[in-house]
């Protein structure tokens, strides 16, 4: 029995899924917790899986939303808390 190592284009491919479902629940979280953080590292991930020409490209641009929906929550605690913490209680 003859094992060989997977091939180039199999490796980039689950990257690219794994790089698209890191971006969707980075992005997920980040709306909870450090959006100034996870909000732009899903934003990357997701268009680096869409340019790689991933499978689950739904999954990459909804990361991608979620990412962008981080930035914008961000901004918008800002300006109406003027500080970049923010809590559910008050």
């Amino acid at each position: 029995m003859k094992l060989t190592a997977p091939t180039r284009r199999e490796t980039g491919r689950r990257d690219t899924e794994g790089m698209a479902v890191a971006s969707f629940v980075l992005g997920l979280v980040g709306l909870l917790v450090l959006n100034f953080v996870l909000g732009p590292i899903a934003i990357v991930l997701a268009v680096m899986a869409l340019r790689r020409d991933t499978p689950r490209r739904f999954r990459a641009r909804l990361g991608l939303a979620l990412g962008i929906a981080d930035i914008v929550l961000l901004a918008v605690l800002m300006a109406a808390n003027g500080t970049t913490s923010w809590s559910i209680i008050g």
